[in-house]
């Protein structure tokens, strides 16, 4: 029922009444107990004493106790309908300090009944001290009714309402990934799990540099999938800390796998620690798309500003000529110069000797057609301009350590061969990004086709720092490498990085369609995009109103995001948000979770101290590195030598042959 204005004036009526009779119970008090010493003082009468003799008989003052507990309670009562205007300056203490001397004045009066002194002064101070400590717990009282007390000034970010339940049991299965956690519920904290059973599905750690990707989530990955016995690649931004990581984990784990696997790695900066391989091995080059791939992503990963204009002609005319040399080398005596330094060499050849040998191979001639015509019809600025920025971006690659790395074959990239499984470890430097970046793309990009295939092992692919290569199709590979068990983790700063690098729509793509997100502190877009997607849950919310007359309060629940935006960009080190994804057979219904991984510091300390280097691999001089330089560009020369007498001695070419004006 609403509240009237009578109702509010009967209450206020009765709490009077009982605010009075607690004062008339007190008079009657000091009059019953006081009588000698008022009679003395001439305020006492015969018709009271009579009235008084039957109030006593009633047993209310049968003791002083008594009496004066009947007058505490009536003022208790009258108190606890006071209905005071709310105001936020008073203070708990100032009404604890008001109630606790009150009480010790008005019970603690009754000692000074017994003390040695005049009865005259002694009622007057009993009556006085006893009115006191009422007086004072009647104040107190009324403050107390006036206090403010507002249940959310104890958590003004709000940070208790927007907890929610998260996943407490371990789900582990024989490719899963699963880190402990601790998490705040209501006020409380629990323990919980990040369960990822399917990583196949993707995993994408996002989070600004200290965040603590590596130390708390990437270190992880690497270790549990080779205790699962995951063959696998690591993209090693900063050489060597995942390598270390891997090439220790491996010597640690190497029962778990059936097939004793492989370390391998590619690494530009240390001779004596890298091995060699070829990333445009002829073998798993099949047709002339191979090598069109290759040629792409090593020309945008050289011209990372091509990516936002695939499909322009002055885009696509150097990435043809690329696939024109490629395909030439690939043919020519069954593949054994079809190596990226041949590639580079080659393209250096003057265009009145280069077009007619490439023309000696029929499958390309449609490729190197308009820019024949172009040279034939004397448009040399042209074809300057179609195809000097393909040698001008592979001139930087053109160096005699990068030539000794990509020239050789001590491996090859099918790390989940189940007949001979490797872990292959990519080293960048980050002083170096963009050139290493470039020739990492393109070893990334043979890998994946040769990796993504059916009947292979299970193998995780690791990315540390992604954007700093360039890997076109890395949504297909995700979207279809689940069905071949081929885990890929990225690990990025921020959305503006992909948005950067690989243009605002395959950006958007990609973190799109990752199953599984580990968030760590996150600001501007990508926070917002995060908050998005993780939902909303219910919330209580309570409004406080506090005007001249009255205070009220309200309470109310509405759907809110579950992880604000500004939550995620004050996450610390170590804390992190994200989602997971299940399986059909293994359903996980709370897949968000906002916590803090528990890392045991003293056990990572302890085992990274027993941790070994990577061994040297080779002995390589300077001389000899300096020679395979020089023998390199000694068989393009051969080569060139080889196929213009063919093309001279030779009536079927003859066409070829470009004249001078």
């Amino acid at each position: 029922m609403a509240n009237t204005g009578e109702n509010e004036q009967a209450l206020r009526k009765i709490i009077d009444f009982t605010r009075y009779g607690s004062i008339i119970v007190l008079i009657i008090h000091f009059y019953f107990y006081l009588h000698e010493p008022l009679a003395e003082l001439g305020w006492t009468h015969s018709a009271v004493d009579k009235v008084m003799l039957k109030v006593g008989n009633t047993g209310i003052f049968t003791s002083i106790w008594y009496s004066k507990l009947i007058t505490f309670g009536l003022l208790v009562v009258s108190l606890l309908g006071a209905k005071g205007k709310k105001d936020e300056k008073y203070q708990v203490q100032t009404i604890v300090l008001y109630i606790t001397f009150g009480l010790v004045l008005f019970f603690g009066s009754v000692y000074m009944l017994h003390l040695g002194m005049n009865q005259k002064v002694l009622a007057i101070a009993y009556v006085a001290v006893t009115s006191i400590g009422w007086m004072l717990i009647l104040t107190g009282g009324n403050i107390l009714s006036k206090l403010l007390i507002n249940a959310l000034s104890n958590d003004v970010f709000n940070t208790d309402n927007e907890t929610f339940p998260q996943e407490e049991r371990l789900l582990e299965n024989e490719f899963s990934v699963n880190l402990p956690t601790r998490y705040n519920l209501k006020g409380k904290m629990r323990s919980a799990w990040i369960n990822i059973i399917n990583p196949f599905r993707g995993i994408l750690v996002i989070g600004s540099p200290g965040a603590g990707k590596s130390y708390f989530a990437i270190r992880h990955i690497i270790e549990q999938h080779m205790k699962k016995g995951f063959s696998m690649f690591i993209y090693d931004f900063k050489f060597d800390d995942l390598s270390r990581l891997a090439y220790n984990f491996l010597n640690a784990n190497i029962g778990a796998y059936p097939v004793k696997p492989k370390f391998y790695i590619i690494n530009f900066d240390d001779l004596t620690r890298t091995h060699r391989c070829n990333p445009l091995n002829p073998e798993s080059m099949t047709d002339i798309t191979d090598a069109s791939e290759s040629a792409q992503t090593i020309m945008l990963g050289l011209n990372r500003e091509w990516i936002k204009k695939q499909g322009d002609f002055f885009v696509e005319s150097p990435i043809n000529f690329v696939t024109a040399i490629i395909w030439f080398l690939r043919r020519y005596k069954g593949g054994v110069y079809c190596t990226l330094p041949h590639v580079i060499e080659l393209m250096q050849v003057e265009y009145k000797k280069l077009f007619p040998i490439l023309g000696t191979e029929p499958e390309i001639e449609v490729y190197i057609n308009p820019f024949l015509s172009a040279y034939l019809n004397g448009a040399a600025e042209q074809l300057e301009g179609q195809i000097a920025s393909a040698k001008i971006g592979l001139a930087r690659l053109s160096s005699p350590q990068l030539y000794y790395v990509l020239s050789g074959n001590d491996f090859t990239l099918d790390i989940n061969d189940p007949k001979e499984p490797k872990i292959v470890c990519m080293g960048n430097n980050p002083q170096k990004t963009q050139v290493y970046g470039a020739v990492l793309s393109l070893y990334v990009s043979r890998l994946i086709k040769i990796v993504n295939q059916k009947n292979k092992l299970k193998s995780s692919l690791l990315f540390d720092e992604f954007p700093t290569i360039f890997f076109n199709g890395i949504d297909r590979l995700i979207a279809t490498a689940r069905s071949n068990k081929v885990s890929t983790t990225l690990a990025v700063q921020d959305n503006s990085q992909l948005k950067k690098d690989y243009g605002r729509d395959q950006a958007d793509v990609i973190m799109s369609i990752v199953g599984n997100v580990i968030a760590g502190q996150a600001t501007g877009e990508t926070a917002k995009n995060l908050s998005e997607r993780f939902g909303k849950i219910l919330q209580h919310r309570k409004s406080i109103s506090v005007n001249s007359n009255d205070t009220s309060v309200s309470t109310s629940t509405q759907l809110d995001y579950a992880i604000p935006a500004s939550t995620i960009a004050n996450l610390s080190s170590g804390e992190f948000v994200g989602t997971v994804a299940d399986n059909p057979e293994e359903k996980i219904k709370l897949k968000t979770f906002h916590s803090a991984i528990i890392n045991d510091h003293d056990g990572i300390k302890e085992q990274d101290s027993k941790f070994v280097d990577i061994p040297q691999i080779s002995t390589i001089t300077p001389e000899q590195v300096q020679a395979i330089y020089l023998s390199i560009k000694k068989d393009i020369q051969n080569i060139v030598i080889e196929r213009l007498d063919i093309i001279n001695t030779n009536p079927e070419f003859a066409h070829l042959l470009i004249k001078e004006a």
